[in-house]
């Protein structure tokens, strides 16, 4: 089911957590940033919403590294109900598309919880000072990839944060598929 993000709530500060990466390694989601801010991605590897977009999302996260913007992914999702989004399965994706950027596991789905993740994808996009600056999309992609030459919303937003600090005032939504909650007792 298709879920939308509410928009940004510019100068939230988010609470830092320590997550384990494909890679073996645990890290702190918020050290990810570069000088100039942090992107956070809420993804997962089902989500025909983020199979749509995966190749512009690891270019866009190498065009942010180079005008000193971090870029960290996380997957929450339920995986006894989504096995294809299983820690193992992730480390396949990460290769699969050759990430550049730390994919961190939130196995108990406490950050998703704690920043209001509502979809895959969903992007945050941090200033320097770690304040919210962009709740936004990728781009106009939606189900399907869009033509190449879509105007790329999170990088442009994101180029703007890392000049001024502060981002756009007209943000549109992300959408994607719903974040998989597990049932809670």
């Amino acid at each position: 089911m298709a879920a939308i993000p509410p928009l940004c709530d510019f100068g939230w500060k988010p609470s830092d957590a320590r997550l384990i990466g494909v890679d073996g390694q645990a890290r702190n989601v918020l050290d990810q940033a570069g000088d100039n801010g942090l992107v956070v991605a809420f993804i997962c590897n089902h989500c025909p919403y983020v199979k749509a977009v995966i190749d512009r999302i690891v270019r866009d996260a190498g065009d942010l590294a180079d005008i000193g913007v971090g870029f960290v992914a996380i997957s929450s999702n339920d995986v006894d109900a989504y096995p294809e989004d299983s820690f193992e399965n992730m480390k396949l994706f990460a290769d699969q598309h050759r990430f550049s950027f730390p994919y961190l596991y939130d196995e108990d789905q406490s950050v998703a919880r704690a920043w209001g993740a509502v979809c895959t994808p969903d992007f945050f996009g941090f200033n320097a000072q770690m304040e919210l600056q962009y709740r936004g999309r990728l781009d106009a992609s939606r189900r399907e990839s869009g033509p190449a030459d879509l105007r790329r919303d999170l990088y442009e937003a994101m180029r703007q944060v890392a000049e001024t600090g502060k981002g756009p005032e007209e943000q549109i939504a992300s959408m994607g598929c719903s974040i998989k909650w597990k049932d809670t007792v």
